[in-house]
């Protein structure tokens, strides 16, 4: 017999999410055990490897940004339970994913019905940008999540269990206050047939609970700020994503690379233009009866969610990563699934064609410049740079290394899954030509390792001059220095080098005849 105590729906969900965290370990196991990638290795894990050590939340092995620890006291956790490796780390992300994809499925249900929740889920899951975060120990996804069941809560009319989400959220990056901000506006501009006769105040008032979330968020801000002396981060962490990024043209050109991971990065232009075409053909009708749309009310809550996040985050932010608008992002997927079954002949066509490309988009790359974690592309970085690695650590265990962060992690951390000893490194900027010869003065270093830090496709799609200028003006691009040409600035030769996908990497000796030369040269000019 059921326990009385238990209600029926509590209990399918919990079904329907162990389902889906099957399903996505399944699909994910392969990618469980990789070392990690990037921001993972340069701020999350050491932050969570602090808490987990000597349960510090403030991170003292990187420097710290302020970001709340929710998701970093989640992976220690996991950790002390079930011991450090990134299979756990990873397998521990798996769970905050399968949350997030339960909170599409309730959402979609609630808004529309079970068979768009269906699609909608099926989307998110396959959607590039979602799949590849499932795997990394990064915090977007947990806002994913929260936010999702948030706006669930909000729209159920469930105020307690809202603020909680919405809370977790906030609790899980500082950014995922933008949705309850967002609504407190909302609820404050709008009039409802309830309250056809109130002020813009008394709205205001009203709405306050929204507000709540922002409380525990000033709590930890407060709690850095008595650590470290510092609100939002160390200086240069909150010039580099606020001071640096309110200039009107930067706005302008982050709003329009914002506009398109909302519409279209990774494939899911597919699936909006599909949406777009449906709009020109009737509703279908079941039995005579049409297919209903999604309320207006519960669309115009939507739109106000994606556009905090498409406004908010033109605004401050300064690596303009697809990621943060992973929040947003299932809302789109919900309505252009709603708006294809509702109009489309045949839709389950349309939405396996949608699928199709997703998976393609997390094999293939796009012809233009994208960040790794946006697909299975940051598998190939991983992968060469274990390979790096285990030379390194094999053949050269005592050199002195030049290289660039993630890689002077990579070799400075065992911890972090590339060696069982940390290398000496000496830290490089970037790769470009002028980093490169300034390195070429110095005598710390007896061996380079060199890897690809920017995607450049091979057959790029043609842009305007104004764009490529912009890119490199506002978005930090710059093209790396090939191994062979970064060989000889540096004076030496390159002793292995590897492709992989759009990756490379590259190993380059320093022969010590050349350093024993600058060592005299430095001499001399003393």
């Amino acid at each position: 017999m059921r326990d009385r105590f238990v209600p029926a729906g509590l209990m399918r969900r919990t079904a329907l999410f162990i389902f889906i965290f099957v399903l996505l370990l399944a699909a994910h196991w392969s990618l469980l055990r990789l070392p990690y990638f990037w921001d993972e290795a340069g701020y999350y894990v050491p932050a969570a490897y602090d808490i987990f050590t000597r349960g510090d939340f403030i991170p003292h092995s990187t420097l710290t940004n302020a970001h709340p620890p929710l998701v970093m006291a989640y992976l220690a956790l996991a950790w002390k339970l079930f011991g450090y490796s990134p299979a756990v780390t990873h397998t521990a992300i798996l769970l905050i994913s399968a949350l997030a994809l339960l909170g599409v499925f309730v959402l979609a249900q609630h808004v529309a019905n079970r068979v768009v929740a269906a699609a909608s889920t099926l989307c998110t899951a396959l959607y590039p940008v979602f799949f590849a975060q499932s795997s990394l120990a990064q915090v977007d996804l947990a806002v994913t999540a929260f936010t999702l069941w948030g706006v669930f809560f909000y729209l159920k009319r469930r105020r307690w269990l809202c603020v909680a989400a919405f809370a977790l959220a906030a609790l899980s990056k500082e950014t995922a206050i933008i949705t309850p901000a967002a609504l407190f506006a909302w609820e404050a501009i709008r009039k409802s047939k309830d309250t056809p006769a109130t002020s813009f105040f008394q709205r205001a008032v009203r709405s306050t609970w929204l507000l709540l979330p922002a409380l525990p968020l000033a709590a930890w801000f407060a709690y850095h700020y008595a650590h470290t002396g510092y609100v939002f981060g160390n200086p240069q962490f909150f010039r580099y994503n606020v001071d640096s990024t309110l200039q009107p043209l930067r706005i302008v050109f982050a709003f329009i690379l914002r506009a398109w991971q909302l519409v279209g990065h990774a494939n899911l232009y597919l699936l909006t233009l599909a949406m777009v075409l449906a709009m020109f053909l009737p509703a279908r009708s079941d039995a005579g009866v049409p297919r209903e749309r999604i309320a207006l009310p519960h669309q115009f809550v939507f739109a106000v969610v994606m556009a905090a996040y498409l406004v908010v985050l033109s605004l401050i932010g300064g690596a303009v990563l697809a990621r943060y608008m992973l929040p947003a992002i299932p809302l789109v997927i919900i309505i252009s699934v709603s708006t294809v079954w509702r109009r489309i002949p045949g839709w389950p066509v349309v939405i396996t064609l949608v699928c199709a490309a997703f998976v393609a988009g997390l094999l293939i790359n796009p012809p233009y410049v994208f960040a790794p974690e946006d697909s299975l592309a940051y598998r190939d970085f991983v992968v060469l740079h274990q390979q790096a690695a285990g030379m390194m650590e094999k053949r050269f265990p005592q050199a002195r290394v030049l290289t660039a962060w993630p890689a002077t992690d990579e070799l400075s951390k065992p911890y972090l899954g590339y060696v069982n000893t940390p290398h000496k490194v000496l830290q490089l900027e970037s790769f470009t030509r002028e980093d490169l010869e300034a390195a070429s003065q110095s005598t710390e270093f007896d061996m380079a390792v060199i890897f690809s830090r920017k995607y450049e496709p091979p057959r790029r799609l043609p842009v305007p001059e104004f764009w490529k200028r912009a890119q490199t003006r506002f978005f930090d691009y710059h093209p790396d220095t090939p191994p062979e040409l970064a060989a000889q600035i540096l004076g030496g030769s390159v002793l292995w080098k590897a492709h992989r996908g759009g990756e490379w990497i590259a190993i380059i000796t320093i022969p010590q005849i050349r350093n024993a030369d600058l060592h005299r040269k430095a001499a001399f000019t003393f």
